[in-house]
């Protein structure tokens, strides 16, 4: 792993749960941080903690990323500020757990507009400086559902399931440019995540046993940064489900589907 010492790094998502935890580690490893979010309340706490611990660099912008023309003009004032982006983390996105008749086109859209859309735009804005110095990271955070889908998940699957198409084809892009693209398929994390996707708690409620704590997801990010791995699936156990999913699908979903239906 290269020192991140002195190395620039966005993270969008950044007030809360694994963005807040990638960027706290990413400062105790010396690296000056642009944070991306769209509570400033939380980013600034986060920043005057960091900036008084380390003696790092640290900018707070408030971003919506479904909102490419503010994406636009929030990169460019990145740009001003720290010169050149060296690593990227797409953190942010959101989820809502509802079967698919139950999903309306508002909520469809806006999953879309975050979790795929927001996500390509903050990358096609560090694409070309990366490309251009031969140097670069790009993290995508997607999930375990962008590889199972189960029920009461469609929508958020299929967004995901885009992040993971898209992440393949840009890493070969990139492949001859020396710039890296590594997807993170973490499964349920304790975080404000559920407040939203699991609005009865009953998710949360059968999964508990299971869940991730923000902290070792981080971790795993921050030891992949500017590293070529290609992925990181957490738990371990859970990424052995998508191998048997694709290599048989059927019986995964027979098998499954008491289990899948508990969400």
């Amino acid at each position: 792993m290269q020192s991140l010492q002195g190395k620039n790094i966005v993270i969008t998502g950044a007030s809360g749960g694994i963005g807040a935890e990638i960027a706290k580690l990413c400062a105790t490893r010396g690296a000056n941080l642009s944070l991306l979010a769209r509570s400033v309340d939380k980013l600034e706490k986060l920043k005057q903690e960091l900036e008084d611990r380390y003696s790092i660099q640290v900018f707070i912008h408030k971003l919506d990323v479904s909102n490419t023309d503010e994406i636009n003009q929030i990169f460019q004032l990145i740009f001003e500020e720290m010169g050149t982006v060296d690593v990227l983390v797409n953190n942010a996105g959101f989820g809502v757990f509802r079967e698919a008749h139950e999903a309306t086109i508002t909520e469809v859209k806006s999953m879309f507009e975050v979790n795929v859309i927001g996500l390509m735009a903050c990358t096609s804005m560090v694409l070309p400086k990366m490309r251009e110095h031969r140097f670069g990271h790009i993290i995508n955070i997607a999930s375990q559902a962008g590889k199972i889908a189960t029920p009461k998940s469609s929508v958020y699957s299929a967004t995901k399931h885009a992040v993971l198409g898209y992440s393949n084809s840009l890493r070969m892009e990139l492949a001859n440019h020396h710039v890296f693209v590594t997807t993170v398929n973490p499964g349920p994390i304790a975080t404000n995540f559920f407040n939203i996707a699991d609005e009865k708690g009953t998710y949360v409620k059968n999964v508990q046993k299971f869940m991730l704590q923000p902290e070792f997801v981080a971790g795993k990010v921050v030891d992949a940064m500017l590293t070529k791995t290609r992925e990181i699936n957490l738990p371990r156990w859970m990424s052995l489900g998508s191998v048997f999913y694709t290599l048989f699908p059927r019986a995964f979903e027979r098998i499954g589907r008491k289990a899948f239906n508990q969400k």
